[in-house]
C-alpha cells in the first residue's frame, strides 16, 4: 500500500484543539483547505512540545537572520484562531513522530506528522534499523500530515497549542497534580481531604 500524505500548502486552517471534558480530552491537529479538513489525534504532551519546538525554531531563524526574516515577535492578532475545531472530528490516524524544519528559501515552516507504527525487532539495533528504513520509505511509509505555514501563522498555531494545553484542570496548589472536579486526594497531605 503506498504512503497517503496530506498536504496542505497553505492550510487555510491548522490548528491544534480538543475533543472532551478536561481530564478526559482528546487533543487533534487539525488542518484544513479547499473544502478538506483532516485531523490527527495525538498526546496532550506531543501538542505542548511542537508547540515550544515551533516557538524555538523561530526564534532561532529571526536570530540567524538579524531580524530579516517575515516572523513575528509575537501571534499577530489578526491570524490568531480561537474557534473550535471543524465538525465532524474524525480521526484520520494517532501521530507518533513529528518533524519540523524552516525553509528559508520559501519563508515557511514545515510540520509533519507522521502516524504511530509498531516496528517488530529483537535488539536495539534492528530497532533503529527498522525505524530507519520507515522513515527513508517515501513510497510505503506510514500515513503523514505535512503543512507549510508563513511565520505569523507558526505563532499564532504555537500559541493557541499552548492555549488549549493549559486550558486543562487547574493543578492543586500543594502538589501540582491536576484537580478533579470531583475532589482531589492530595499526597502532600497524606491523603486527607477536607469536607465541604
Amino acid at each position: 500500500m503506498s504512503r497517503q500524505v496530506f498536504f496542505y500548502d497553505p492550510p487555510d486552517r491548522f490548528v491544534a484543539g480538543t475533543v472532551g471534558l478536561p481530564g478526559r480530552r482528546t487533543f487533534f491537529l487539525q488542518a484544513s483547505a479547499g473544502g478538506r479538513t483532516i485531523s490527527v489525534a495525538l498526546e496532550k504532551t506531543q501538542v505542548a512540545a511542537l508547540a515550544e519546538r515551533i516557538d524555538e525554531l523561530l526564534d532561532e531563524v529571526v536570530r540567524r537572520t538579524g531580524g530579516n526574516a517575515p516572523v513575528p515577535a509575537v501571534a499577530p492578532p489578526d491570524v490568531t484562531d480561537s474557534a473550535p475545531l471543524d465538525s465532524p472530528v474524525e480521526e484520520e490516524f494517532r501521530v507518533g513522530t513529528m518533524a519540523l524544519a524552516w525553509d528559508g528559501d520559501e519563508q515557511r515552516m514545515i510540520i509533519e506528522a507522521q502516524a504511530l507504527v509498531e516496528l517488530d525487532a529483537e535488539t536495539e539495533d534492528d530497532l533503529a534499523e527498522a525505524e530507519e528504513r520507515m522513515l527513508q520509505d517515501e513510497e510505503n511509509g506510514p500515513p503523514m500530515l505535512r503543512v507549510r505555514l508563513t511565520g505569523a501563522q507558526a505563532r499564532a498555531f504555537a500559541k493557541r497549542a499552548l492555549d488549549v494545553v493549559n486550558a486543562g484542570r487547574p493543578p492543586c496548589p500543594l502538589c501540582s497534580l491536576p484537580l478533579d472536579p470531583e475532589g482531589h486526594v492530595c499526597p502532600r497531605q497524606n491523603g486527607y481531604r477536607r469536607g465541604a
